[in-house]
């Protein structure tokens, strides 16, 4: 109905006519006053579709060596900053002015990130290994292409901030401050993983970083969650909810979104989007494929996920809006996995080896970061040589450890320890029959 007045408007209809179309009276008809090849073409008029030009979109890069920096400023020191320069096309906003496109960072901060993506990436390929050895069961669910996400936004936050995440998790608990030993060891099912065994792949958690959830979509409220906590306690902190492209249309989501947005919540809802849901192309299950736009009410941000230096900087960013009181933020990680949805999945029946292997030789997060150290004169071939060297042989003594690691004890004490936060349990916990009940204090004192 507005549209039509609207348009009746425009072809120059007056007020007291178009009044009539919300009047309780019965309107006067036009043809009573006017020609019929007049009022065949108002008709017309009044009710064509109103012509818009198409848009035309950017497309967000995924070079992972697109940024820039001139050999002369950067420094000898490893610690002193200097200048960088992101592409021009590493961002694509929604109801938001971009982060600035200059960011500082040193020698060492780049040759950090550098290890962390190459042992991120040589833990995921012992994962592959083991499970394909059987000696890891049940879901594994790696990271393998998307590392730059993970790195990116661990320097771009602080250890006091929070992360979340579904269940492709290993490489989001590595950055949080979890040993590779840990990691795999709970893969494997052993006592001293970091859910002493119990997790598997879907399900670890270490300080500042709360899971590692197998239910598809549940972390994104969960997350909003921490931010409340942390808004309610007057902490300037951070929670980065993240969800994959698949999880994208779960009503959780939305509903989390909202909530975020009506209490104006420290949060980032952070997708990455890796192109395919388990085996679905995001066109074929998104009618908005443009996740950073989702929120509606809520401003987005699109990242060239396949960038290291773009993530951080989109994450600091967005730590800085959040500390300023502004509310949510809702990111789009642009990003490729090399494998399958889990190691069940070949990853090759919904997209081509030839898409993967182009992926991998022009967009690889590795190698990107790797050409503009060699570029900028950060480090010599024969430094990160050492540092891949180092990586290497650092993940692979841990997943030998862990190896030989025990597993849990089959025992009543056992299974039901972290039922309950330990020191909260009650008297006992109800079996299917009273002999198979278990008496908390009873195993204490045995």
């Amino acid at each position: 109905m507005f549209r039509i007045k609207s348009r009746r408007q425009e072809i120059g209809l007056s007020a007291p006519f178009t009044s009539t179309l919300f009047s309780s009276q019965p309107p006067v008809m036009l043809s009573r006053f006017a020609p019929r090849s007049f009022t065949s073409s108002v008709r017309r008029a009044a009710f064509q579709p109103i012509r818009v030009a198409p848009q035309v979109l950017r497309t967000v890069t995924t070079d992972a060596a697109s940024a820039h920096a001139e050999k002369a400023d950067v420094p000898s020191e490893d610690d002193a900053d200097f200048e960088v320069k992101l592409s021009d096309e590493s961002f694509e906003t929604y109801m938001l002015d971009p982060p600035s496109f200059t960011l500082k960072t040193t020698k060492k901060e780049l040759k950090q990130m550098y290890y962390d993506m190459v042992a991120m990436r040589r833990m995921e390929m012992a994962a592959d290994r083991l499970y394909k050895e059987k000696k890891i069961r049940g879901f594994c669910h790696l990271s393998t292409g998307q590392e730059a996400v993970a790195v990116g936004i661990e320097h771009g936050i602080t250890k006091e901030d929070s992360v979340i995440t579904a269940y492709r998790c290993h490489g989001f608990a590595m950055m949080r401050g979890a040993s590779v030993k840990s990691i795999i060891g709970e893969l494997l099912g052993r006592r001293e993983g970091i859910a002493y065994g119990k997790g598997g792949s879907m399900h670890m958690f270490t300080k500042g970083f709360y899971g590692g959830n197998g239910i598809v979509g549940a972390q994104v409220p969960v997350g909003a969650g921490l931010a409340f906590a942390d808004q309610y306690q007057g902490k300037k902190n951070v929670s980065i909810s993240l969800y994959g492209d698949g999880a994208s249309n779960q009503g959780q989501v939305f509903e989390a979104y909202n909530m975020a947005k009506l209490w104006n919540l420290p949060v980032i809802f952070a997708c990455e989007n890796n192109k395919y849901g388990m085996g679905t192309a995001a066109n074929r299950s998104s009618a908005l494929t443009e996740y950073y736009k989702r929120g509606q009410y809520i401003p987005g941000l699109k990242i060239n996920g396949m960038d290291v230096l773009a993530c951080k900087q989109a994450v600091a960013f967005g730590k800085q809006w959040a500390a300023e009181g502004n509310g949510p933020l809702v990111y789009e990680f642009v990003t490729y996995r090399y494998g399958g949805h889990s190691m069940s999945d070949p990853g090759t029946t919904y997209r081509t080896r030839e898409e993967i292997q182009r992926m991998r030789s022009t967009q690889d997060p590795i190698a990107g970061l790797k050409q503009k150290i060699l570029d900028w004169e950060v480090a010599s071939e024969s430094e990160l040589k050492s540092i891949d060297k180092q990586a290497r042989e650092s993940v692979d003594a841990e997943v030998k450890e862990a190896e030989a690691m025990p597993p849990p004890d089959a025992t009543p004490k056992i299974l039901y320890e972290d039922i309950y936060v330990r020191g909260s349990e009650p008297e006992f916990l109800r079996g299917r029959i009273p002999e198979e009940n278990f008496y908390y204090e009873q195993e204490k004192s045995s």
